[in-house]
């Protein structure tokens, strides 16, 4: 079961539509879609919220230390709430899909990305689940780090956050502790 939904991204508004802050997108649409909102909360070093979807409680994160950082909130929060790493969910830009391609996958490393890398540091654990937001990859010369950190364009954005939905109605399956079935479901889609 997911006990904790982690939304990388880097705070402020100079961020908020970057590719990579790609998790803080998809964890605010899930809020908006449920009428709950987001609290400061400096002892988890980032914004939190709760979520009870029949019965199955998970706390939404969005870690206010920046991309960099993020271990340190989502250990932050595992350690208060007893979540194991295996009832994580992370939510992150994935530069080797075409926008708008969501992807689940369990496990594995960190693949250059520095979000990841400092959460499996942090926690001591790869076994977590992953969605991945397709963001695309640069064209011509431009730099990785300038890319993940550039706007996305007014087409890709809206296309990214269209497909938020399609995993939006897949949580309940993931609260269950049915993330086989809601995987199938996404991939499938």
């Amino acid at each position: 079961m997911i006990k904790l939904i982690v939304g990388l991204g880097n705070p402020g508004q100079k961020y908020s539509k970057t590719r990579h802050n790609a998790g803080f997108l998809l964890l605010d649409e899930l809020v908006c879609s449920e009428g709950i909102i987001f609290s400061v909360q400096s002892r988890f070093f980032g914004e939190l919220a709760e979520l009870d979807k029949g019965g199955n409680k998970v706390y939404l994160l969005k870690p206010t230390t920046f991309m960099n950082r993020s271990g340190q909130a989502v250990l932050a929060v595992m350690k208060y709430y007893k979540i194991l790493p295996e009832e994580v969910l992370v939510v992150h830009d994935e530069l080797d899909f075409d926008p708008g391609v969501l992807k689940l996958k369990f496990g594995g490393g960190h693949g250059g990305h520095n979000g990841l890398r400092d959460i499996i540091t942090a926690i001591g654990s790869k076994d977590f689940l992953r969605l991945r937001v397709g963001i695309g990859r640069p064209q011509g010369a431009q730099a990785v780090a300038d890319y993940v950190l550039s706007d996305f364009s007014r087409f890709d954005f809206e296309l990214v956050i269209s497909k938020f939905s399609g995993f939006l109605s897949l949580v309940p399956l993931l609260l269950a502790g049915d993330s086989e079935s809601a995987m199938h479901k996404l991939h499938s889609q």
